[in-house]
């Protein structure tokens, strides 16, 4: 059988082969992942910071805990995902450090340092040791309950004194100013004690725009006032409850009575159980493994940062996660909307992580209101939406211009980067540039409700587009727009040109799904079809993309040339040849591999132009060792937008489901072996696959949705056996296309030629 493509229609019931046993995957993931200790063998150096810190990092998606301090003073800083100062205004809104958990036993002082957190279960614990003694910590912050557990055990002779104290945060530490920009505000705090139970609370009420309050509660154990005395068998236990006003009425309370609730042996047992039961199905979704140990623990530790940091539905984490430990942390610790907010979030839908995904919309649908009002003041389009650099939760905007601002930062205005008080340094990419996310939760779960959902932003982006854009001889041109903050009167800037492609599909394929605004479609295929093709150059004697087709050509550092490629996903291996050469030529002239923004899209980008795969995992090799302990790039304060990096990139090469075509280890080393489980790609299929001694085996594919399956023949030259319900059938060519079962899971062997 000679043909190129065959076209498979199976007529089936439903059913589903699993990819493995249940024990099997819980097995396999537990030994992947089980392997993987994070270990700290000094005291953190950058804490409290307004940046990344070095610390072991814990949490659950609501709350997180950094840890620091030496052996003789453990500070353990609290943070929580809702509760910031919100107050439309630059430098006016940011999430906000909520106390201290502080642990003192001056006994330990000069003794060793060891802290390891072990990423299958989520435990974090601790080894001081000194003469004929050691100290053990041991803690978590429970997945399900929204509790932090700190247990202290001793061995060897002898005893120890010790307090716990949970503390505001300090000014002139934890609340710095650095005038006359950053400044201290207004706000209420609260401290005391219930029945042994201490609490804080700190709250913004006065000159902000929606009120916040938070709240602590912590007990040590059978001693009211938190002094303890270790020796040898003796467990001193703590536990810590946090909430909010967005969760509870009475925040204070409600911390009060978790603590209550869950300070029993009996209860934390119950609690460490459905903890550990979280994180056993959460490793679970899909695994991945490699021969290249740092790569897999950076893979792994990559995913655990985002559990631990995205799981509120209302309120994603901003450029530094759930771990704030210092007031007004950097650029506001905000969702800064040329890139930063949405890279951290990039592998999470390969990943099979949609949970920790959802979080991210949220902010983009409540700011839709100014969103429109920007879109005709400052360009005169109705019904479209124009988002400024920076926005915060619940419709405030980060980046707004104030008084203080005209005051101090006059010239930002002057050269027009600030326009109806909003900043957008020139730049008409940002609602689009967040539209990237919503288009590959949409391609890889082809979710209907959530497309409902997103729906209304994704179609005002196309609209602003298709008014903002000029129809010339043949082609739309994007004006006045800035591939760089500021450099003002850009035309056609190589990234929107990629961005606006791929707003005009999303738009275009929701619509159609949801049954809405068929006569919009044909006008957004149309400028899909006849955008300005994407600027070139020649440099060093090769051809490379240009960063606009009038405006500024190239810049050293930074991966702008190449983001049409990823996230907007306009080239790869089935696009035109010259395409892929051309980004392979750029890329080779960036060398962006360790770049201080933009490692989170080179990485990606090169898997999906087939740049080759053991150039690629020397330096992502280079890049996972190039890190704190905790995951968090070297000389780079940026945050939580590399966690995305490692794991997007290695199941990329593994398996890509990139313009609809699935292929199975499309740009990896064939003499290496590996192996991942459920791999979500594009069609919304998770995809299992082995590789052993060059050759691939153990392929499953289940069809969440029962869409049409375009394959990649993963064995050349040979035929395809898939199985299904109705028996085995064998199919050959480079290409088969399959019309599966919503619910079903398919298996597939190779077989000799057709």
């Amino acid at each position: 059988m000679n043909n190129k493509l065959k076209i498979l229609t199976v007529i089936i019931i439903p059913f589903l082969l699993s990819c493995c046993a249940q024990s099997d995957c819980s097995e396999q993931a537990k030994t992947v992942i089980g392997k993987h200790v994070v270990r700290f063998t000094r005291p953190p150096q950058r804490i409290p910071a307004k940046v990344s810190v070095d610390t072991p990092l814990l949490g659950n998606g609501f709350t997180g805990i950094s840890m620091s301090g030496n052996p003789e003073h453990q500070v353990f800083y609290a943070a929580r995902n809702d509760f910031w100062r919100l107050k439309s205004g630059h430098n006016e809104s940011y999430p906000t450090v909520l106390g201290k958990i502080e642990v003192s036993i001056p006994g330990l002082q000069g003794a060793s340092y060891l802290v390891e957190q072990h990423l299958y279960d989520a435990i974090t614990t601790a080894r001081f040791a000194k003469d004929d003694f050691s100290l053990t910590y041991r803690t978590y912050v429970a997945a399900t309950d929204d509790i932090a557990v700190i247990e202290i055990g001793m061995e060897g002779k002898g005893s120890l004194e010790g307090s716990v104290r949970l503390s505001l945060p300090a000014v002139g530490k934890e609340i710095v100013e650095y005038l006359p920009l950053d400044r201290a505000f207004p706000e209420k705090r609260e401290q005391g004690a219930v029945d042994g139970i201490h609490y804080i609370t700190r709250a913004f009420e006065d000159s902000v725009d929606i009120p916040t309050r938070a709240a602590m509660a912590l007990q040590t154990l059978d001693s009211p006032d938190g002094s303890f005395t270790l020796n040898a068998g003796k467990t001193v236990r703590i536990v810590c409850a946090t909430s909010g006003n967005f969760k509870s009425k009475d925040c204070r309370e409600d911390a009060i009575r978790k603590v209550r609730e869950y300070g029993t042996p009996q209860n934390l047992r119950a609690v460490e159980v459905r903890h550990g039961e979280w994180w056993k199905n959460y490793w679970e979704k899909s695994f991945v493994s490699i021969p290249d140990s740092a790569v897999e623990k950076q893979y792994y530790l990559s995913l655990y940062g985002m559990a631990s940091t995205s799981r509120d539905t209302n309120f994603p984490p901003g450029l530094f996660g759930i771990w704030i430990t210092q007031e007004q942390p950097a650029w506001m610790g905000d969702y800064h909307l040329n890139y930063n907010y949405q890279a951290p979030f990039y592998a999470l839908y390969s990943a099979n992580r949609i949970e920790q995904a959802t979080p991210y919309y949220a902010p983009l649908l409540a700011f839709m209101p100014r969103g429109k009002y920007y879109s005709e003041k400052v360009t005169g389009i109705s019904d479209g939406i124009l988002y400024p650099v920076g926005i915060g939760p619940l419709g405030v905007e980060t980046t707004r211009w104030t008084p203080l601002m005209e005051k101090y930062c006059k010239s930002w205005k002057d050269r027009g980067n600030i326009e109806d008080d909003g900043m957008f340094w020139e730049q008409k990419s940002n609602a689009s540039y967040a539209v990237v996310n919503l288009s590959m939760h949409f391609y890889s779960t082809w979710d209907k409700e959530f497309s409902r959902k997103v729906y209304p932003f994704v179609k005002a982006s196309a609209i602003f587009w298709e008014k903002h854009l000029t129809y010339e001889d043949g082609r739309y041109i994007d004006r006045n727009d800035a591939i760089h903050e500021a450099t003002i009167g850009d035309i056609n800037p190589i990234l929107s040109l990629g961005l606006i492609r791929q707003t005009m599909r999303t738009a275009s394929d929701m619509s159609e799904l949801l049954g809405e605004d068929a006569d919009r479609r044909e006008k957004w295929m149309h400028i899909y079809e006849h955008l300005s093709t994407f600027p070139l150059q020649e440099r060093n004697g090769k051809t490379v993309f240009r960063l606009t087709e009038k405006g500024m050509d190239w810049v050293n550092g930074n991966t702008l040339a190449i983001q049409h490629i990823y996230p907007a996903g306009q080239i790869g291996l089935d696009s035109e040849p010259e395409l892929p050469e051309v980004a392979k030529n750029t890329m080779q002239e960036m060398q962006c591999w360790l770049d201080f923004n933009g490692s989170n899209s080179f990485f990606p980008a090169s898997v999906r132009v087939g740049y080759h795969p053991d150039t690629i995992m020397f330096h992502l090799n280079r890049y996972a060792e190039h890190t704190f302990p905790n995951g968090f790039q070297l000389d780079n304060p940026h945050g939580i937008e590399n966690l995305s990096t490692v794991p997007n990139t290695i199941n990329e090469m593994l398996c890509s489901g990139h313009q609809g075509v699935l292929r199975l280890f499309p740009v990896w080393n064939r003499g290496r072996d590996a192996s991942f489980h459920q791999i979500r790609v594009e069609g919304a299929f998770l995809v299992s696959a082995k590789l052993k001694d060059g050759e691939i085996s153990d392929v499953r594919i289940f069809s969440e949705q029962g869409r049409e399956l375009n394959l990649l023949n993963p064995w050349k030259g040979r035929g395809i056996k898939v199985e299904c319900p109705e028996g085995k059938q064998s199919y050959g060519g480079e290409r088969i296309r399959i019309k599966t079962e919503k619910g079903t899971t398919y298996r597939l062997y190779p077989v000799s030629c057709l």
